[in-house]
């Protein structure tokens, strides 16, 4: 089944280079130029990515992203931010975006990002499917389910990806770098996206996500997941 795209930008330059690519790229590509036509989009038709500006008129791309993140089916998002707004691009990030770029952007590296959060979301695994547990966190990756203390855990991919890969490796200390790298796919990268998801994912499965005892930090280093045994 062909997978379908919806491009959410308002620069017609952008959106019709961007949309082209995509299509060449063998992806059933619909558009949109503002937010509020994004989510009537959505909701008739949801795709299965969608691509977000944040500069949008209407609703603008943050406020697009929270409402879609109030939907159940947690359709992916990689948001296309304005190069140094650090601020919008970490609440992005925050409100459950899966990846992003900042213009100006190679739109080749744009398909290879949507390509890689499809596969992700579709579920192909990056290893053997597995259970992952420690005190009562429960991680399955094959149907790709979180649970805390028999509570289903609403985990964006990146989020599911970083957790599972971080009890996968139990006591061991990753460099944000690496984490990039084997979580995200990217060789290069803004790091802050490492932190922004590590804080997402202690709001969610530490019992004080301010004095975190699963995902703790490495001073000078990064992170580690500490089991319970440990």
């Amino acid at each position: 089944m062909t997978q379908r795209v919806l491009v959410v930008d308002d620069d017609r330059t952008v959106s019709d280079v961007v949309c082209r690519y995509l299509e060449h790229a063998g992806y059933q590509v619909d558009h949109v130029g503002d937010g509020a036509a994004a989510l009537a989009a959505v909701a008739r038709h949801t795709p299965h990515l969608v691509v977000l500006d944040l500069m949008l008129p209407v609703l603008n791309g943050l406020e697009v992203c929270r409402r879609l993140r109030e939907r159940p089916d947690g359709v992916p998002i990689v948001m296309l931010t304005a190069r140094g707004d650090e601020a919008d691009r970490i609440l992005g990030l925050q409100l459950g975006a899966d990846d992003y770029l900042s213009k100006p952007f190679s739109p080749r590296e744009l398909v290879l990002r949507v390509r890689s959060v499809l596969r992700r979301a579709g579920g192909e695994p990056v290893a053997p499917p597995e259970v992952l547990r420690d005190d009562g966190l429960e991680v399955q990756t094959g149907p790709r389910v979180a649970r805390l203390h028999g509570r289903e855990l609403t985990l964006t991919l990146r989020e599911f990806d970083l957790l599972a890969h971080l009890m996968r490796h139990p006591a061991r200390a990753f460099r944000r770098a690496e984490l990039l790298d084997r979580v995200w796919g990217w060789s290069f990268g803004d790091q802050s996206t490492v932190t922004v998801h590590v804080r997402r994912l202690r709001e969610k499965i530490e019992a004080d996500p301010a004095s975190p005892r699963r995902i703790v930090t490495v001073w000078g280093v990064g992170y580690r997941y500490e089991p319970a045994d440990a």
